[in-house]
């Protein structure tokens, strides 16, 4: 039974992936920043400063934290994408890793996006789920899964709401880069992505169940490099 509630949980993050539907950000409130993810008044999420806010974007500063992740994913949708990560991750935080041991669950499921060369070719993805602080010393290892690390990291941050849908994420992806452009931030953007290879371009976090209709908040995060630190990009 405990196990059950638990695939309940985790699905009302990481099968968002799973959904398309006709409810647009435009119908329920449009772009931009500023809301609060409810979820993260119930569960875990990973902490941040807000260093600059400007139109139709923010600039966050996240502390060190920990994520486990996916190996890349090559598949044609970050819809279906989520559709493969899922038992991987819900196995994970259910114990089935090296420890044995059970995690609790947090927000948002992020999915990192390396888009394909051209429209007939797979695009990358890896899904992550973030480890929650107390377990962050000693997160369990797992056989195919891996611990990313992240220092001090610089985030751009748009906000969107509705159901997350393949034919969407990139737009937002694009709105928010041209929201910053020509904007402090720019420079050291456009630095932290030059030279494409494996550098990841944009990340989707996801914080609502998708039974939830209302009040829904995704990101677009473009992560960059700023004072030295360590960064996942």
């Amino acid at each position: 039974m405990a196990g059950a509630f638990e695939l309940l949980k985790l699905c009302f993050l990481v099968s968002g992936f799973l959904f398309r539907s006709s409810v647009t950000a435009a119908n329920e409130g449009g772009s931009g920043v500023g809301v609060f993810p409810a979820t993260c008044a119930s569960i875990e999420c990973p902490s941040y400063d807000v260093v600059d806010n400007g139109k139709g974007f923010e600039i966050r500063r996240y502390n060190s934290s920990m994520w486990i992740s996916t190996q890349p994913i090559d598949d044609f949708s970050l819809v279906d994408a989520g559709n493969i990560a899922f038992f991987q991750l819900f196995d994970y935080i259910q114990g089935k890793n090296d420890q044995h041991e059970k995690i609790e669950m947090t927000a948002p499921v992020i999915i990192e996006v390396k888009p394909s060369d051209g429209p007939f070719c797979a695009s990358s993805f890896i899904v992550s789920f973030y480890i929650p602080k107390e377990n962050q010393a000693t997160a369990p290892s797992s056989e195919s899964l891996w611990v990313q690390k992240w220092g001090v990291t610089y985030v751009a941050v748009r906000q969107f709401s509705g159901f997350v849908k393949d034919d969407d994420v990139a737009e937002e992806a694009a709105a928010l880069y041209a929201s910053i452009a020509g904007t402090v931030w720019s420079e050291a953007i456009d630095k932290s992505h030059e030279g494409g290879g494996s550098t990841t371009e944009y990340i989707v976090a996801q914080y609502n169940s998708p039974f939830e209709f209302r009040n829904r908040v995704n990101e677009i995060w473009l992560t960059f490099n700023l004072e030295g630190g360590n960064f996942l990009i």
